[in-house]
């Protein structure tokens, strides 16, 4: 008996399990599955137009152009004339064979794409012939196109979903199109929209048959969001056509928001070159370039040594510390003597010899000496030197040094900011001060990007804070309210010490490096450096023509604009980057440039000979890529 009563309750547990296996199989799952993943539905996409791109005043920076994709769905091809179609795509039969093959290996029963991006004529022509080939069909899409041949490194690139992520993703089928860089890649899920889908049934002969589910899933497409940038494209463009002929990175920013006004790399390329079918052709002579980089973002990804700028900062962290005042002084005699028995000598060219000199004169003059002092007294003011250097790392990271911005473009470099853990790791022994002095003059260990130092410049102009750098204004014309950008971050320096620091980087304009590049009615606060520059030729170290580097701001009370200009191989601060800097302020607080001869001259200056001389010989060569 008991076995009987143990038998049939196993029976009705089966059953009760089998019947609950098909109500999910058959009524629950068939609800929530997709029907575009089963052979008896059949997709129809309505792609969405993106988003269009506009400047700070309104200015089209990118719109869209149609363009036209034959697509494949391989169970529906029937046999053709395989000669005749090749022949109206203008494409071999062996192309024919791969493009077919790697269709069948993604899904047989889902469309992808063919032949992508036919011109408006080709089009015309196979629309009315290709009726008869079954299984191939033509898809209108939304293509990019750029008004204006600028700021390429700012906007990027769309590009085509491969199989791998069409795979992965929920919401991209392969061969549709997707942001690769720039601003369409951060921004996305904003500019795409959302596509629109229309659901067929077909019969066992694939033939559609009707709506799937009465049409109750289909869904109208959406079209995407309108993006205004924070960059001025007339600045923009004028500081591309500064750096013709020259390497480097310019990043100008609005103080008082933290909105990116312009960020140049040169060199770059026509952001055209990377829209229609010549874009595979395109991308791989850009990106392969190894000599010229033009697809490397030297504003955001090259890491220099920051240079003379720099001593700013240790000037700072020194009066914040209380190791200096505005009465201490140094006096510098060609240069600062440190190690055992002061064999070593960092020079110095500021020209004072014997002299006193104060913070002031000492950041005007760019003394060596005196920030060479300064730094030592920080690192021994501490208990230790590990002590006494994470003191000084935390200052100097509280300008945004050392680490990422947080800005909203998705390529970057931390740069680096050294501190005690780091020094550990190189030296197996106590080290001091002196170990790490070229800290003190913005060399040795401590990198940054032009985008860091322009932010460190934002900070000092506004005495102890910023707002982190961003490049998109409004969505679909309302302002970005994310607290990530409105924010206001401080340094740990108190707002008292700056103005010493400001009335110093005026001088500097007026009678110190930079005087030669002053500009009528505006005051202009700034900082010129020269940065050592080394590459390894046939396994040795030699030393290469000087990098060029200027930061400043204006006008010095309620500053409109902040900047970093770096230009490699460019020689004193005072020649290149100076001219440069201060012709891209009268351009944008003036709206134009009264100094024509200065003008003319920068345009027309290229240092393509300088850098021919490596193309042969080089091993490596700054800036450095990680």
């Amino acid at each position: 008996m008991r076995r009987s009563f143990l038998l049939i309750f196993l029976i009705f547990l089966v059953s009760l399990i089998y019947i609950g296996r098909l109500f999910q199989l058959q009524i629950l799952k068939s609800e929530k599955q997709n029907p575009a993943f089963t052979s008896t539905v059949k997709v129809e996409y309505d792609y969405p137009e993106r988003g269009y791109v506009y400047d700070r005043k309104g200015k089209l920076l990118v719109a869209n152009q149609l363009s036209y994709d034959v697509m494949v769905i391989p169970k529906e091809v029937k046999p053709l004339d395989t000669l005749e179609f090749c022949s109206l795509l203008k494409i071999t039969k062996e192309n024919f064979l791969n493009r077919f093959k790697k269709a069948e290996q993604y899904a047989r029963w889902l469309p992808s794409v063919f032949l992508k991006q036919l011109s408006k004529d080709h089009f015309a022509f196979l629309q009315e012939k290709l009726s008869k080939y079954k299984g191939f069909y033509v898809q209108k899409r939304i293509i990019r196109n750029y008004p204006i041949n600028s700021a390429a490194n700012v906007l990027g690139f769309i590009g085509e979903v491969n199989e791998q992520k069409a795979k992965l993703s929920t919401y991209y089928e392969q061969g549709e199109l997707i942001g690769k860089l720039g601003i369409e890649k951060q921004y996305e899920k904003d500019l795409r929209g959302i596509k629109g889908k229309r659901y067929f049934k077909r019969n066992n002969l694939n033939e559609i048959t009707g709506p799937y589910n009465e049409g109750k899933l289909d869904t109208l497409s959406i079209p995407g969001k309108d993006l205004t940038l924070t960059i001025d494209s007339d600045l923009q463009q004028y500081g591309e056509k500064l750096m013709k002929g020259k390497r480097g990175g310019i990043v100008a920013i609005e103080p008082k928001t933290g909105e990116i006004l312009a960020l140049i790399t040169a060199p770059s390329y026509d952001p055209n070159l990377l829209v229609g079918r010549k874009r595979s052709k395109n991308s791989t002579k850009l990106f392969y370039d190894s000599i010229n980089k033009p697809t490397f973002d030297r504003g955001l990804q090259a890491m220099y040594a920051p240079g003379s700028p720099f001593k700013i900062i240790n000037g700072l962290i020194g009066l914040q510390e209380g190791v200096i005042n505005n009465n201490f002084s140094v006096r510098c005699f060609g240069g600062y003597r440190y190690g055992r028995q002061k064999k070593e000598f960092m020079r110095c060219h500021c020209g004072i010899i014997g002299n006193p000199i104060h913070l002031k004169t000492a950041i005007a003059k760019s003394c060596n000496s005196y920030f060479a002092t300064t730094y030592r007294r920080i690192i021994d003011n501490a208990k230790d030197s590990k002590t006494g250097l994470e003191i000084w790392s935390k200052h100097a990271k509280s300008f945004g040094l050392g680490n990422y911005l947080g800005y909203d473009l998705p390529t970057g470099q931390k740069g680096r900011i050294p501190d005690s853990t780091y020094y550990n790791s190189w030296y197996n022994f106590r080290w001091g001060a002196t170990h790490t002095i070229s800290n003190a003059i913005g060399q040795g260990e401590v990198e940054t990007t032009p985008m860091q130092l322009a932010n460190m410049t934002v900070a000092i102009a506004n005495k102890g804070h910023y707002y982190r750098p961003h490049i998109v204004k409004k969505i679909n014309n309302k302002l970005i309210k994310d607290k990530t950008y409105t924010e206001k971050i401080k340094t740990t320096i108190a707002p008292k010490h700056f103005e010493i620091a400001i009335e110093a980087m005026h001088e500097v304009f007026t009678r110190g490096t930079a005087r030669g590049s002053k500009v009528k009615d505006i005051e202009i606060c700034g900082k010129t450096g020269t940065v050592e520059n080394f590459t390894r030729i046939n396994g040795e170290r030699i030393q290469l023509k000087d990098h060029s580097i200027l930061v400043a701001f204006a006008p010095k009370n309620n500053p409109k604009i902040a900047l970093a200009v770096y230009i490699e191989n460019g020689g004193y601060g005072s020649t290149i980057a100076a001219p440069i800097t201060s012709l891209i302020i009268e351009k944008y607080l003036k709206g134009h440039v009264e100094r024509r001869y200065i003008e003319e001259k920068m345009i027309d200056l290229s240092l393509k000979s300088e850098y021919d001389k490596l193309i042969p010989k080089i091993d490596s060569i700054a800036p450095r890529e990680k």
